[in-house]
């Protein structure tokens, strides 16, 4: 893919909240049970997870621990699906106008909505519109009804009978990867099409600030997300639609579909070159990372260079940047346990250009193998969390929102040689210098800023910078220079 440089090109804004946001991505079965929803058949909490058990966390659960999300610097949830399904990942969506019942229903997420933003916490949910249940009601008329069904315009229907329980033969309708449990929706079909934009204005009136959208390169069909845009836009101007896209995404990034999507460009070199060492090579292809070749710094400097003038800057400032998902292996397990190697990842993650996601519990060092490992439940014992890897994610993102220049500035690495990377992000306001020591050995480093007096915030010490404007970096270590 050959990088692009948009710096003159028109765009439209992006959400000016998305620049200065930090993500918290929540799987909800999996975040925090309160007890008020009762009556389940539940794993225990902390169990090993599976593709059918619940845990049975929940919205109001997640409404109580605001202050610790809060306390993470987080101003921004991404929520996987909340809707009605039969599936502990609820991407099996029965009724897109009812949240849950195991999650709490409707009047869990207006309180939790409403508690979020009285903290100045944006909520944006999950909209799966490529595909239904075998639940769903439409679906099900056409099961029950066959070929006289009023529905059966909604979907694919490739021959009879439907055959959505059995395995062994064809399902005759077309569905997600050939999963029969998701029939594909008829994006073709007027009366579809409109439903699913009544769904997404729905939820943006209810008070959510904005959709991430599931596998939207499967409605292949640019008329249907400009009038999805058109639509939220209407409602809502600031509202955030960023797309699961995990390759080239020009296509829907052009100012009339998405906003930005989720930067799985970004994920991979972090990778591959925080996690050089101890790379779990056999763990990542099992993910949907799939295979990460070890990088130099030079390699890194150079990858991270056309990520960022990949699109238009506008929207690289509003990229959903990550380290892993709830779709991946967790970072920290995709590199071999090698918590310096995650702190590394989450330093460069924070100060990079884009919009930085935490996935629920990275900021703890939970580790996760492929799905459905990855969706284990919050640990809520105290005694059992990384406290390094929590306070400096903590330190990261106070740092970030008090400094211009991390939020917004413009990315440029100064030096890259072996493990060592040295970058800048420039602003009028003032300039923030990072620079990152992946070796087992201290090292001096260059840093090209004007001599003088800046605090490195991972210390909170003052660091002098001379002529020279060389700085000392612990092994595995680094520093963020912000002016004083």
């Amino acid at each position: 893919m050959t990088p692009q440089d948009h710096t003159h090109d028109a765009h439209p804004l992006t959400p000016d909240w998305v620049k200065d946001a930090v993500f918290y991505q929540i799987f909800p079965d999996r975040f925090a049970r309160s007890g008020r929803v009762t009556g389940l058949n539940l794993q225990s909490w902390g169990d090993a997870p599976h593709f059918n058990k619940y845990m049975g966390g929940d919205l109001w659960g997640v409404l109580e621990r605001l202050d610790y999300i809060q306390s993470l610097g987080v101003n921004a949830i991404y929520f996987c699906p909340v809707f009605q399904s039969a599936s502990n990942h609820r991407y099996h969506t029965h009724d897109y106008y009812q949240v849950d019942p195991m999650l709490g229903g409707n009047e869990a997420l207006r309180a939790l909505i409403d508690a979020a933003h009285a903290r100045g916490i944006r909520v944006v949910l999950d909209g799966v519109f490529n595909h239904a249940s075998r639940g769903f009601f439409q679906f099900n008329d056409l099961l029950e009804q066959g070929d006289a069904s009023a529905y059966r315009d909604w979907f694919h229907v490739e021959g009879w009978p439907l055959r959505p329980y059995d395995d062994s033969r064809p399902a005759n309708y077309a569905a997600w990867w050939g999963n029969p449990a998701l029939p594909k929706f008829n994006t073709n079909n007027v009366a579809v099409r409109n439903f699913l934009w009544n769904v997404a204005e729905h939820w943006i009136r209810f008070g959510i600030d904005g959709w991430r959208l599931d596998v939207p390169n499967e409605i292949d069909d640019d008329s249907f997300w400009q009038e999805f845009r058109r639509r939220v836009k209407a409602l809502n101007p600031d509202a955030y639609i960023v797309g699961e896209i995990w390759g080239d995404a020009h296509r829907w990034l052009a100012g009339d579909q998405f906003d930005a999507v989720m930067n799985y460009h970004f994920t991979r070199p972090c990778l591959a070159f925080f996690g050089a060492g101890t790379l779990d090579h056999a763990m990542n292809e099992r993910s949907g990372t799939g295979l990460v070749a070890p990088m130099t710094a030079e390699a890194f400097a150079a990858r991270m260079d056309e990520v960022t003038r990949m699109y238009h800057p506008e929207v690289v400032r509003a990229q959903l940047n990550l380290l892993d998902s709830h779709d991946t292996a967790r970072y920290l397990s995709a590199v071999g346990g090698d918590a310096s190697a995650h702190r590394l990842a989450l330093i460069f993650l924070m100060t990079y250009v884009g919009a930085p996601c935490l996935y629920y519990g990275d900021e703890i060092g939970l580790p996760g193998g492929p799905d459905p490992d990855c969706r284990r439940a919050f640990p809520w014992n105290e005694g059992t969390w990384d406290h390094v890897t929590l306070n400096l994610t903590r330190r990261l993102t106070a740092a970030r929102h008090a400094s211009t220049a991390l939020q917004r500035g413009d990315f440029r690495v100064t030096h890259a040689c072996g493990q060592h990377l040295v970058f800048a992000r420039e602003h009028a306001s003032g300039s923030a210098y990072v620079a990152l020591n992946c070796a087992s050995l201290p090292a001096r480093l260059p840093v090209q800023a004007q001599p003088g007096d800046y605090r490195d915030a991972l210390s909170g010490q003052i660091c002098t910078l001379d002529a020279q404007g060389e700085v000392n970096i612990p092994a595995r270590g680094a520093v963020v220079l912000l002016p004083v």
